[in-house]
C-alpha cells in the first residue's frame, strides 16, 4: 500500500531525494574512511571478542578512550536519521522504526567489517560493529521521534481534507 502525501507531497519527495543524496554521500565517505588500504609495518589480529577493544581503549586513559569510542559511535550515527528520512513515513511505530534502523545499521557495519578483511592494513573488529550500531540507534532515538512529531504538526489532517465517508443504507433480510 502506497502512502499518500496530501498537500505536502512535493515537499515530502524533496526531503526523500535530499535524504538519498546525503545518504549516498555519507556512505561514500564511510567507504573511503574504512576501506582504503593502509601502509603499516604490522597489523594487529582481528578482534572477535566483544568489548575487548573497548576495555583496551579504556586502559589507555580517558581522553584516548573517549576519542576512539567516540569515533566508533559517530561513524554510522547519521544512518540513524538518514534511513528514516529516506523511508519518508510519518505514521509509523517508533519501536518498529528504531528496530529497522538499528538492524540496517548493524548490517552495514557487518558489511564493512567483512570487506575490511580483504583490504591491506585494515582489520575486522567486533567492537566497531557494536559501537557503529549503537551510534545509529542513539542518533535515531535523539532525533527521529521529535522530528516526526514536528512534521506531523505541520501536515494537515488527511481525513478532514478527504471529506465525509460515504455510508451504505442497511438492507433488511427478506422473509
Amino acid at each position: 500500500m502506497q502512502q499518500r502525501h496530501g498537500a505536502g507531497g512535493r515537499a515530502a519527495i524533496r526531503f526523500r531525494v535530499a535524504g538519498c543524496a546525503i545518504l549516498l554521500a555519507h556512505m561514500a565517505l564511510v567507504a573511503w574512511l574504512t576501506l582504503r588500504p593502509r601502509d603499516v609495518m604490522w597489523v594487529t589480529a582481528p578482534n572477535l571478542t566483544p568489548l575487548a577493544g573497548i576495555r583496551a581503549d579504556l586502559a589507555l586513559g580517558s581522553l584516548e578512550a573517549a576519542h576512539r569510542i567516540g569515533e566508533g559511535l559517530l561513524l554510522l550515527a547519521p544512518l540513524g536519521v538518514l534511513l528514516p528520512l529516506v523511508g519518508g513515513r510519518l505514521d509509523v511505530s517508533p519501536v518498529g522504526s528504531l528496530l529497522r534502523t538499528t538492524a540496517a545499521a548493524a548490517l552495514v557495519s557487518l558489511g564493512i567489517a567483512l570487506l575490511q578483511t580483504s583490504v591491506p592494513g585494515q582489520v575486522a573488529d567486533v567492537d566497531a560493529l557494536l559501537l557503529n550500531t549503537a551510534g545509529a540507534a542513539f542518533a535515531h532515538i535523539a532525533v527521529v521521534p521529535a522530528g516526526r512529531i514536528a512534521l506531523r504538526r505541520r501536515v494537515p489532517v488527511r481525513a478532514a481534507a478527504q471529506g465525509r465517508t460515504p455510508t451504505i443504507p442497511r438492507v433488511g433480510i427478506a422473509p
